[in-house]
């Protein structure tokens, strides 16, 4: 929203109530990065994922004039190394806070004990439960009553891994005009997306519906449950799902935690640890919006969902795709395809360090359709990728694809195909 003569006063006043909030735990993003915070990977030019929140609410502030402060949710597994790293932002204009969720512990999945009970007692035998505890915790913290004695009002809470998460003031100001107590964004699904939460009315109310509560084969026929599966994942029966992009209320968030009415939907989590099966009960924040009055979902345009989960995201908003301006990913106008390209990389590439690796310089991708690399494969310098591109580097073989090289509509099976 553009600031003039005449509603910059309001504006301003929305601006200093509001609060920005980023989930800085590191769960959720195992193919990216597996011992390091999500938020402290380098995203462009050599800033990181929180470099560019911090250099988004700093320019917000000046331009408002106001202190927005940002809020950084860690699990016991990231918070000292958050203490350190926020020390780099002492002489910004931005008032950083950290808090830490809730430590729960896991479940021997075949007998239903918590692990530690059974002699797990380091930091394996205990999980963070889910973005759900974001409102408990952030009450608990006594951040919460912190922040409504400094005048604030909403707070925004989104994924510290989704470049397109930013303050959007035009929906600021519909939450406080309307008295809307919970926001949040969604966005269209495609194909990409089928496996994202969807908004549904049931009982009167908006609600979460996540693709984990659909009945598992315990309960329903195989049958049924591929029909139950295929139905959400539908792009036609749902259209939309949650970004994580939400906008709560605090006096909202204080009434209902102090009155235990949270409720939220319990996901079981099974994963396999140390050769133990184990249970995690989660909750995701998005479920908590059936509790809130006036609540509402917005459906937002694509560029507000910007997530980046694995090395193959990475490489689209580390290429020409993507522009950086004030600490704002945009995309490159150049692209006439409204979507983005596919792209899939294999096992090779998985972690960040051999991703690097095996770039001299990321490609050119504005008119590519999709890629698939797998095997020993690395590029040269200012290679240009369009069309439908397919790498595949037979074992033992090293395929390298040389500087300058323009490849198009083209499946490359050795270095012979060069």
């Amino acid at each position: 929203m553009a600031a003039t003569t005449e509603n910059l006063p309001q504006l301003k006043s929305a601006v200093d109530g509001l609060t920005e909030m980023s989930e800085n735990e590191r769960s959720g993003f195992i193919n990216l990065v597996s011992r390091y915070l999500r938020s402290v990977i380098e995203v462009r030019d050599g800033l990181t994922f929180l470099d560019l929140i911090v250099i988004q609410i700093e320019n917000l502030n000046n331009k408002y004039g106001c202190k927005v402060p940002l809020v950084l949710m860690n699990s016991f597994n990231t918070h000292d190394d958050t203490q350190k790293i926020v020390e780099k932002y002492t002489n910004s204009n931005v008032d950083i806070h950290t808090f830490n969720q809730s430590k729960y512990p896991r479940v021997v999945a075949d007998e239903f004990v918590p692990w530690p009970s059974k002699g797990k007692t380091d930091k394996d035998g205990w999980y963070p439960p889910g973005h759900g505890d974001v409102f408990p915790s952030l009450m608990n913290s006594g951040k919460l009553d912190a922040f409504l004695s400094q005048g604030k009002e909403y707070v925004f809470v989104a994924n510290s891994d989704n470049l397109g998460a930013i303050v959007d003031l035009k929906i600021l100001k519909h939450l406080i005009l309307n008295k809307n107590e919970y926001c949040m964004e969604v966005t269209p699904k495609t194909l990409a997306d089928v496996k994202g939460g969807t908004l549904i009315s049931y009982e009167g109310k908006v609600q979460l519906l996540e693709i984990a509560q659909v009945p598992d084969e315990h309960h329903i026929s195989l049958e049924m449950l591929g029909k139950l599966v295929n139905e959400f994942k539908s792009i036609e029966k749902f259209k939309i799902f949650n970004t994580n992009n939400l906008w709560v209320n605090l006096k909202a968030i204080k009434k209902l935690v102090e009155a235990d009415a949270l409720k939220m939907e319990i996901i079981p989590n099974p994963k396999e640890v140390d050769g133990v099966k184990v249970l995690q009960l989660e909750t995701a924040a998005g479920a908590a919006i059936r509790f809130f009055d006036n609540a509402i979902g917005v459906n937002v345009p694509r560029s507000r969902f910007l997530p980046v989960k694995a090395t193959s995201d990475l490489l689209l908003v580390q290429s020409d795709l993507y522009t950086l301006v004030d600490g704002f990913v945009t995309r490159n106008s150049a692209r006439t395809n409204p979507s983005n390209p596919s792209i899939e990389l294999g096992p090779e590439f998985k972690k960040v360090a051999n991703f690097l690796s095996r770039f001299k310089s990321i490609p050119s991708i504005v008119e590519l359709d999709s890629l698939k690399v797998s095997g020993d494969v690395s590029f040269g310098s200012s290679v240009v990728l369009k069309g439908k591109v397919t790498v595949t580097a037979k074992s033992g073989v090293k395929v390298e694809i040389p500087d300058g090289a323009v490849v198009e509509n083209k499946d490359i099976n050795g270095p012979e195909d060069l």
